[in-house]
């Protein structure tokens, strides 16, 4: 394996490790604001990718998704003894979920994803450019 496709391999896992963590960001802003149906159900709890350092089959490190866990935060309380979920104090739970750390989270996951897209380009080009080098 040369240099050039392990460096396009481990970019390539780090562009995957990336959507996930964008998907994951998504799903957490999706449901910052869905609580229970009653009192005693827990509301949605924000959700964190576990990234992981591994060793490719190229031989070149790279990074996979290992899963994820749950944020073990508090829950946010919203005063609304209306809503069917309002516990007897007349508070809701609502997910612990921060829309402003999830966006800061999918633009840092998308600079990073454009990182490796911008490193995979460069090494085709480099490539190109070797080619062409040995046609002279």
């Amino acid at each position: 394996m040369t240099d050039i496709n392990a460096a396009i391999s481990a970019a390539a896992s780090g562009m995957r490790a990336q959507t996930v963590r964008m998907r994951i960001a998504a799903e957490n802003v999706a449901n910052a604001n869905s609580s229970g149906t009653n009192p005693n159900e827990e509301p949605f709890r924000r959700r964190i990718p576990l990234l992981e350092s591994t060793t490719l089959t190229t031989g070149a490190r790279g990074v996979e998704v290992e899963g994820t866990v749950y944020d073990m935060t508090a829950f946010r309380e919203e005063y609304n003894p209306s809503h069917p979920a309002a516990d007897e104090r007349g508070y809701v739970r609502l997910p612990n979920v921060d829309t402003l750390v999830e966006m800061m989270d999918m633009r840092e996951a998308t600079r990073a994803y454009e990182a490796n897209l911008n490193m995979i380009e460069s090494a085709r080009t480099m490539t190109s450019r070797a080619l062409d080098l040995l046609r002279r």
